[in-house]
């Protein structure tokens, strides 16, 4: 198989997320598709090692473990069908070597990943595409900056760290109206409060390593396409010769089983914790688009059917020693990069330096928090405490 047309049986997300990709009757009855390390897969014949006419070929191409996950995410993303990577980055970067060329330009949100900026600002450039950065809110405005050459707006939303929310559906339509692609980083709803292909993106890509695994025990990313991308993308997506750990790949798929329950609680704490940062006297904005009157949230209650645990927060300026007694004095919260899993994170950000298309004005100091699985009265003591700390170092 390796692609999955949107034809889920269940009109229910979260059946959907519980039968995708499995056949027991296929496996002996067991529930989980088994675990396939290899690499030789044999060829009963000679006739069909020439025609090479065969589900399975080689064990980077596809596993029975590999397309399980494959169609479990085409059919979350409601998109054609999906590959698979080693990360989130060798996704965003994959899909890009696949679908532009020397000479082409392409429109990337000014809020995006830093890391993705990173790759366009060196190999892009070395390759010969020529990348302009937008703003995030620019919405149908986006045709203004359509060249002959830009193949491909890439869009994500919420936005890496200031989460700000794109109006898809308008960027879309102005972009298909002057036939330009469109792809998304998908990861902040996971696929599931956010259905990309019927807002109009061509491409979604996410990095597995969050929600889709859900422990922060494992490194993947997903590339989904529409169906009229699939025969071109799966093409150079083989010539690039990626391929994810048999492991990592199966604990994706356990991951994806529980996705609706976990983000639900990820969704209901975030936005407890989110509101209850309002009315601290030490934030000065919370950035979390599920929040009435917050920045982007009509286009969020528009679009998405829920939220996840990530959102981020201005403190009203203090001293850098003061910031320091914040993080250093957390305890539930760790502080790390990544986020997705069942643990509460915390990290000090500054997005000042990297935009170039808009200005980030704030002069109190960015966290971004990631709301675990933890008891909320719990989270907001240990906040408490660091917030006491930060003001006994002002």
């Amino acid at each position: 198989m390796s692609h999955n047309p949107k034809n889920s049986r269940f009109s229910n997300a979260a059946t959907a997320l519980i039968t995708s990709g499995r056949n027991p009757s296929e496996q002996f009855g067991f529930v989980n598709p088994p675990v396939y390390h290899g690499s030789t897969v044999l060829y009963p014949s000679y006739e069909t090692i020439k025609t090479k006419q065969t589900r399975y070929g080689y064990g980077r191409r596809l596993t029975p473990t590999m397309e399980a996950l494959q169609d479990s995410v085409a059919d979350l993303e409601g998109g054609y069908g999906s590959k698979i990577t080693p990360s989130g980055l060798s996704a965003i970067t994959t899909m890009l070597l696949c679908f532009l060329r020397a000479g082409d330009h392409i429109l990337v949100t000014d809020s995006t990943y830093r890391p993705a900026r990173v790759f366009c600002e060196g190999m892009l450039t070395d390759l010969g595409i020529e990348t302009t950065y937008y703003d995030p809110l620019i919405g149908d405005g986006i045709a203004d900056l359509i060249k002959e050459n830009t193949k491909l707006v890439y869009t994500e939303c919420p936005g890496s760290q200031t989460m700000d929310i794109q109006d898809i559906p308008a960027i879309a339509a102005a972009a298909h109206d002057k036939g330009v692609l469109v792809s998304i980083d998908n990861t902040w709803a996971a696929g599931h409060y956010f259905k990309a292909f019927d807002h109009g993106c061509d491409i979604s890509v996410q990095a597995g390593t969050k929600y889709l695994v859900g422990h922060s025990d494992a490194m993947l990313g997903t590339i989904t396409v529409s169906e009229p991308l699939w025969k071109d993308f799966s093409s150079r997506f083989e010539m690039l010769g990626q391929c994810a750990g048999p492991d990592d790949i199966f604990l994706a798929l356990r991951g994806i089983r529980t996705l609706d329950v976990r983000l639900e609680r990820h969704m209901k704490s975030g936005l407890e914790i989110a509101q209850w940062m309002r009315e601290r006297p030490e934030v000065l904005e919370v950035l979390h688009p599920g929040l009435a009157g917050a920045p982007g949230h009509d286009l969020w209650k528009r679009d998405f059917s829920g939220a996840s645990g990530l959102f981020s927060l201005v403190l009203n300026p203090v001293s850098e020693n003061a910031v320091a007694a914040f993080f250093n004095s957390l305890k539930l919260f760790g502080m790390g990069f990544s986020w997705g899993g069942f643990e509460s994170l915390a990290i000090p950000f500054n997005p000042a330096g990297y935009r170039s298309a808009t200005t980030w004005d704030r002069d109190g100091q960015c966290v971004r928090l990631h709301i675990g699985l933890e008891g909320v009265d719990d989270l907001k003591a240990d906040l408490d405490q660091a917030f006491a700390a930060m003001a006994a170092a002002s």
